[in-house]
């Protein structure tokens, strides 16, 4: 089933479900997704009930529109961002003439980030264009309840629902940030996700092995700036990054956990763009990283006033599985 929240009561929305091709939507009984979250096992019959009455009965339910939309979750109890497409990882390290530790390769690198107010999907990002802002374009998923210690396959079995997310990064600041060793903070702002959530079984086939097997698309100022599939060179799958989060501590219903920047193996600058047949990128910084490792220096610049980025999935039939992300930069708040 398909869920969103609507931007309307407090500032936890409510929650709507929405029909398969996110023409329609009507209200659940349940307030918010996050109280879904926590009674799951009786919201989701009841939920599932109203999603089949949608898809079932064209005229059934009010006209959904995705600008009226919360991220699913308006804010969570924790969101945690990992980075388990090493191949990322490696170019950045390449650029600056680094090696990617060994541990990198057994351990997932997974930073904390700000979860009590995200933006929506069709929210502006505000920044300042000298803090180079950058999105950051993956998969995310939202657990139930975890208990410290659960195993990879304990946790992927906890998986309640699939998303996706901009992972805003203000990457002028992150050198700072990051030299006095204790982490992202300000060069992470408020992170944007789709208007819709889906329970992994929406996904059909493309969900299996706790990924998602389905290319990620995204779009710069209207033309295609990447579409690498997300269930290709993911080093961790959600199990193993859900794991990793509870190894030491529970895991409450609603933690949102990030994939980090898709990004697949491939070759040259010129090759792994999407004009050149390429499967391109998820993020500026990466294709900055290709510029300084073939040219010497990255020309690709960062988002400034009006830029806008777009973030996408579609079946194999075409259809859009998520909802737009559709998020413009706005420097002059």
């Amino acid at each position: 089933m398909k869920l969103a929240t609507l931007k309307q009561g407090g500032r936890d929305g409510r929650l709507a479900v929405v029909s398969r091709d996110l023409g329609r939507y009507a209200l659940p009984d349940i307030p918010t997704l996050q109280a879904a979250l926590d009674d799951w096992d009786n919201a989701q019959g009841r939920l599932k009930t109203l999603y089949d009455e949608l898809n079932a009965d064209p005229a059934k339910g009010e006209a959904f529109d995705p600008g009226q939309c919360h991220s699913p979750l308006p804010r969570a109890y924790q969101w945690a961002d990992g980075s388990a497409y090493l191949n990322h990882v490696e170019l950045v390290r390449r650029a600056r003439n680094a090696e990617v530790p060994a541990s990198f390769y057994d351990d997932p690198l997974m930073y904390q980030g700000g979860s009590d107010s995200f933006i929506g999907p069709r929210d502006e990002i505000l920044a300042q264009p000298e803090w180079g802002i950058d999105f950051e374009a993956e998969v995310a998923v939202v657990s139930g309840d975890l208990k410290q210690g659960a195993t990879p396959g304990e946790a992927a079995a906890a998986i309640r629902l699939v998303m996706l997310v901009n992972d805003v990064s203000l990457r002028g600041l992150i050198p700072a940030e990051l030299a006095k060793g204790f982490g992202f903070f300000q060069s992470k702002p408020a992170s944007a996700f789709s208007p819709v959530a889906v329970t992994p079984d929406e996904l059909g086939d493309a969900w299996r092995d706790a990924k998602v097997h389905l290319p990620l698309l995204v779009k710069l100022n209207g033309r295609p700036f990447g579409r690498p599939d997300a269930g290709q060179d993911m080093t961790f799958d959600f199990g193993r990054l859900l794991a990793h989060v509870v190894k030491t501590r529970d895991a409450a219903a609603g933690t949102v956990v990030g994939s980090g920047t898709v990004s697949n193996k491939q070759g040259s600058l010129y090759g792994s763009s999407v004009e050149n047949g390429g499967a391109g990128y998820c993020c500026l910084a990466e294709v900055r990283m290709y510029e300084t490792i073939e040219t010497g220096k990255p020309q690709t610049p960062f988002m400034d006033h009006g830029d806008v980025v777009e973030i996408e999935m579609r079946d194999p039939d075409g259809g859009n599985i998520f909802g737009t992300i559709i998020n413009r930069v706005n420097t002059q708040y």
